[in-house]
């Protein structure tokens, strides 16, 4: 069962409507929130160890999502959060690059919040590394 106020969520987006539509809904849910505006800042919250769970997009200023999960692979400590891929970027290349990536859900953009819920549910109780499921 997910505990909302012990989870502290990432939220690494460019677009800070976006990033306020999510931390709106998810802190009225009854999580914390950080904020990132891109991936160099997302990649200093999670070696913070301040992260249980990361919503992140893919096209990003300075580092981009793609960069932080090719640098998250290789980092034991990185690799423990979870990460879901929040991205108006459907394409099967975008696919094939995130593939492999530990990737544990993919929500594309506009998204519903209900489907977003359940994916963020499902990664807070899974054990780390099980890949989850793909929401278009």
């Amino acid at each position: 069962m997910v505990l909302p106020a012990t989870f502290r969520i990432l939220i690494a987006d460019d677009d800070s409507g976006i990033r306020h539509l999510l931390t709106t809904y998810l802190r009225r849910e009854g999580f914390q929130l950080i904020e990132a505006r891109n991936g160099r800042e997302a990649l200093e919250e999670m070696r913070a160890g301040n992260v249980d769970l990361m919503l992140m997009d893919l096209m990003m200023p300075e580092v981009s999502g793609f960069d932080v999960l090719c640098e998250r692979v290789g980092d034991p400590l990185l690799r423990q959060i979870p990460v879901i891929v929040v991205s108006a970027n459907s394409k099967p290349e975008v696919a094939a690059a995130i593939f492999g990536k530990d990737v544990r859900g993919v929500l594309a953009k506009p998204f519903d919040l209900d489907a977003l819920m359940a994916m963020v549910t499902l990664c807070l109780e899974e054990p780390p590394h099980v890949p989850t499921a793909v929401a278009a």
